[in-house]
This record gives structure tokens, sequence and C-alpha cells, in this order.
């Protein structure tokens, strides 16, 4: 459970190599006990700056400090920090034991405490019994359970994740972002997670910070990423996006009424409106593919509702996809409708009826 008590502070932080600025002034404060991720594309610095925290990299400008202390000229091992690397970097030629009490036996600590603490972190990730076995000799989930026993064994206050769940097939991928999550919750210390894959994020952090180009876009929690996003560019790398056109037609004490493509004339409560948003500054509204609805009973009835003919559609099973074509809309808009029982699948080239409702829209300028 995370607290409102700062454990990382970031003020500032800029890195450079050479003429290339990769970090372009990063501010932001996690805090004890969070589940934290740094999410974006490849190469926007997600990676430089999980690095920069961990002491592998030193700021060209600004300040990180960590429980309270500016960690400028503190090395790497001697930071509350530390990192589990995307290749996992187990000793192939030590045994489970010994990869996960490296760390202890060069403190000198006695052997006797060292495997005390050794059992104690196998048992965290579920691996009581392995601790004779062959680094080799492992699968590849077993293997990020010993990276993780590994940092855990060092008490730190931060575990750094750096794409740790990469190369991972889907379902073990699934389980492993479950227990990790589980993990996390049931010791409390502050987890720091990169990644690029937006579902892993969302699943598995109490806040986010979208990154573009060394920047931080938008940090928010996952409901209010994906629900509100800042910018078209964060609605458009957090799920899927429809947008259309708009523009201001009037506003009046009840709200802003916007025409929208395909949608018509339709009035917005004030409080939709994003502060510091100019009304007619508004270019786009987005509505996410789960926010329309095909209303396939002539009883059916959605707030709003609008004729369209089917372009195509993708049965993924639980889920279906629409492609549907919107008059006065050049772009077709994509439907999400879950399958259930007696339900058929629209064939292309079918007339439709679309439900939408005004909480489903998201304004952009």
């Amino acid at each position: 459970m995370s607290t409102t008590k700062p454990i990382i502070e970031l003020r500032d932080v800029r890195k450079s190599f050479g003429a290339f600025e990769a970090l372009k002034g990063i501010n932001a404060v996690i805090n004890e006990g969070e589940f934290f991720s740094l999410l974006g594309p490849s190469g926007c610095g997600k990676t430089t700056l999980l690095r920069m925290i961990a002491g592998f990299e030193p700021p060209t400008a600004g300040d990180i400090s960590i429980d309270g202390k500016s960690m400028d000229g503190i090395a790497a091992n001697a930071r509350p920090t530390n990192m589990v690397f995307q290749s996992y970097a187990i000793f192939p030629h030590l045994s489970v034991a010994d990869n996960v009490g490296y760390g202890l036996k060069t403190k000198k600590l006695p052997k006797a405490d060292i495997k005390r603490e050794v059992d104690g972190a196998l048992a965290m990730v579920d691996l009581v019994g392995y601790g004779d076995r062959g680094a080799h000799e492992l699968s590849g989930g077993q293997r990020q359970r010993v990276a993780l026993a590994r940092a855990l064994v060092m008490r730190p206050k931060v575990i750094l994740l750096d794409e740790p769940l990469s190369a991972l097939d889907k379902k073990l991928r699934d389980q492993m972002q479950f227990e990790l999550r589980e993990l996390q919750k049931s010791l409390g210390i502050t987890f720091i997670l990169v990644t690029h894959d937006q579902e892993e994020a969302l699943i598995m952090s109490d806040r986010i910070a979208v990154m573009f180009e060394g920047e931080i876009a938008q940090l928010a929690t996952p409901e209010e990423l994906y629900r509100r996003p800042a910018t078209q560019r964060v609605a458009s790398f957090i799920g899927v996006m429809n947008f259309l056109e708009a523009k201001l037609e009037s506003s009046s004490d009840q709200g802003v009424t916007l025409d929208i493509a395909a949608l018509g004339n339709v009035t917005l409560p004030y409080q939709a409106v994003p502060q510091g948003m100019n009304p007619a500054q508004i270019a786009k509204v987005g509505i996410r593919p789960e926010m329309l609805t095909l209303l396939f009973d002539p009883t059916d009835k959605a707030e709003n509702e609008v004729q369209a003919e089917v372009v195509s559609s993708d049965y993924y099973g639980d889920m279906t996809y629409y492609s549907v074509s919107l008059p006065n809309q050049k772009d077709p808009v994509i439907i999400s409708m879950r399958n259930t029982a007696g339900r058929s699948i629209a064939a292309p080239g079918s007339p439709v009826r679309v439900g939408w409702g005004v909480e489903s829209v998201v304004l952009f300028e």
C-alpha cells in the first residue's frame, strides 16, 4: 500500500550524451511503498532515468534524492536501491543460493547469516528447495525469480526493474505480473518498473509516468491516464482511441456545445473541459472503442445514437472489434463488443446503430 511519504524526488534531472539530450528536465516524486512505472517507446529516456536513479549514470544537471538524501556523488553500491536487469544477469556457473547470496558474501557476513537471509529471500519468490540447483537448470520464470530474490536479499528501500518480463512468453509473463504485484504489496517496498508495454503498466502500477523524447508527457494513475489522457499522443499510446474532428459551436450556462464530425452537436458540462483548456481551441475529441456500442436489438437504447455501416470485424474470442463507417467521417472508427451468449457477429456491409454517451468524450486541442 503506497503512502504519501516521498522516497525518491527528481528535480529538473537532465542527461546529455554529447549533443544529444536524452532527458530534458524530469520532475517527479515517487512515494514510499508505491509501484511506479516509467512507460514509453524505445529511446524515450526511461531506462536512462532508471540507471541514473540506480547510480550507473550521473545526471548532467539536476538532483536525485532518495529517502531525503541527495545522491550526488553517491556510488551505485552505496545507494538504498537494487536493480533487476532485463537479462537477469545471473551467474551461470553458480548455484541458485550462491547467486542470491552473492551480494551478502561481498559484505563478508557469517555463513549462517547468509544462509538464513538467502532461504528467506527464496521463500519470498516461491523457490524454497531450489538453492542447490545450478542456474543453467532453471526456466525463464525461475531465473527471473532468482534475480528478484538477489535484489530483495539486500533489503533495499527501492527495487528497480528494467523490463524484467520482456523475455517471457505471454502466459508466464501474465503470471509473473500478478506475482510481482502481490509481492510488492506484501513487502511494501517501492518498485520502479521500466516498460514499453502499456497493458503491463496499467495492470501493475499505482501511478505511471508516460515519457516521450526525454520528457514526462503525463504522470497519473492508470485509470486517469486511460480515461482522461492529457494529449492525443498519450491517448494513442495508452490503448486505442478514436479521434474525431470537433469545433466549438457555442457556450452557455449549461456548458459548451461542440459540433463533432459524424456525431453532430453535443453539449458538454464545463467540468468535462480540462483546466486551462480554451474551448475555442478544441480541435478533436477522442472516444475509446469500448465506449461506443452497436445497438443490435431494435429495443436497445443509448444516450445518443447514429446510423453507421460495418466495414469489417475481427473476432478475438471474448471480444469482437468492428471497423465501422460513420456519416461525414473519412476514417472508420473502432468499436469493441463483448461476445455474449446468443449475440451474432455483424457482417461487413451491415447497417447498424451506434450508441454513445457524453461522458465518454475526451477533448483535445
